[in-house]
């Protein structure tokens, strides 16, 4: 295993899309799947399970449904790039261009770990309020993030996709999955094609944080 800090695992988790098919070693894949096992959920109850997918007719399947959810949010992506800034487009059409790549080769991923929720066994304190419910994802989301990190330090390539959530009756149909259970994400999972993780771009403090009152500009 590549011993990568904690912190250099995080600012170097690369969505990688593109990925060898040589199959990921058991005692590798069994070290990733562990390590989404240690992530915190309410009162303990560990409410997800994961579909560890490696068989060809179902990961093929499920790659034809990744294809098609694909071509609908691209297609829409794509009809707005030319209203974009000169500067933010060539980034936008890389995105697009990797995500291509992901969508015609989903179904070829050495592995894909479907994870999935119950919301039976979860405290979902905002169900009630009138907007999108999100605190339920808390006891689902930290067990990916352990898995992607741990795909990082492995050297694997992953990313966290949800299009599949959108035909989630047939996602549970080809992969068995009982019908009080729910669908949170899929992971492809394999050796990157290339470089793979590398140094991220993201927001800076001052811009996603605020010191006691929102607005109240956030300083060291």
């Amino acid at each position: 295993m590549n011993e990568v800090g904690v912190y250099e695992a995080m600012r170097s988790l690369r969505a990688v899309r593109k990925l060898r098919p040589d199959p990921v070693p058991t005692e590798v894949l069994n070290r990733v799947l562990e390590a989404a096992t240690w992530a915190p959920t309410g009162a303990n109850t560990q409410p997800w399970r994961v579909v560890v997918v490696k068989a060809a007719a179902p990961k093929k399947q499920l790659g034809e449904l990744y294809a098609r959810g694909w071509k609908r949010y691209s297609d829409g992506h794509r009809a707005h790039l030319s209203e974009m800034p000169e500067d933010i487009r060539p980034a936008q059409e890389r995105i697009l261009a990797a995500g291509d790549y992901l969508a015609d080769h989903f179904g070829e991923s050495p592995v894909l770990a479907v994870f999935c929720f119950n919301p039976k066994m979860m405290a979902i304190t905002d169900i009630k309020l009138d907007r999108v419910s999100v605190v339920g994802g808390g006891s689902i989301y930290p067990a990916v993030e352990n898995l992607l990190l741990a795909c990082r330090a492995e050297g694997l390539g992953c990313t966290l996709t949800t299009l599949l959530c959108g035909y989630e009756d047939r996602v549970k149909e080809i992969l068995g999955i009982p019908s009080d259970w729910g669908t949170a994400c899929t992971i492809p999972i394999g050796y990157p094609v290339g470089t793979g993780h590398g140094p991220i771009t993201r927001k800076p403090i001052e811009k996603l944080a605020f010191l006691d009152r929102w607005k109240n500009t956030y300083s060291d």
